[in-house]
């Protein structure tokens, strides 16, 4: 039977080297000399350190750019709160996304469900498998899903005929 698997996933190399870049030009940049304006990425966090919500801010604006510029998409970051650190420091947490969360994949579930299109989908840990008897209703819900599900940078891969 003809299936797919619906897929958040993140090239974690693309994201690592952006962080770098990032705080290489952090480290250049005149604006912020003698700040404590930093950045590291940890397991699937990236932490912001900086003086204020405005040096976060700009932070998060060379850390955007670096990951447009290697061609990872911006949705997949899931931005927290800015919370002091300290003194007059604040950090910032960034969780990078990867794998479709169980309320994401619900709602993937139901979309497909509430079109009464000819398909089924299951959640699997962190992804969504969808299996119809024809190749074109599985497009049609690929066409479906990309539409109506904008918030998340949704891929699709493991297609199977």
């Amino acid at each position: 039977m003809p299936s797919f698997d619906t897929v958040l996933e993140t090239d974690m190399v693309k994201v690592k080297n952006a962080v770098e870049n990032s705080a290489k030009e952090i480290g250049t940049r005149f604006d912020f000399k003698g700040t404590a304006a930093s950045i590291e990425l940890k397991d699937k966090d990236i932490t912001l350190i900086g003086d204020g919500d405005f040096q976060i801010d700009q932070i998060h604006d060379i850390l955007r750019n670096k990951l447009a510029k290697s061609g990872v998409d911006v949705r997949f970051l899931d931005i927290g709160k800015i919370e002091k650190i300290g003194g007059d420091k604040v950090k910032q947490v960034t969780k990078v996304r990867d794998g479709i969360e169980t309320e994401q994949a619900k709602k993937i579930q139901q979309l497909i469900k509430g079109n009464k299109m000819k398909v089924q989908a299951a959640i699997q840990e962190g992804k969504v498998r969808v299996t119809g008897a024809k190749r074109d209703d599985l497009q049609a819900a690929m066409a479906l899903i990309r539409a109506e599900i904008k918030d998340l940078p949704l891929s699709f891969d493991n297609f199977r005929d």
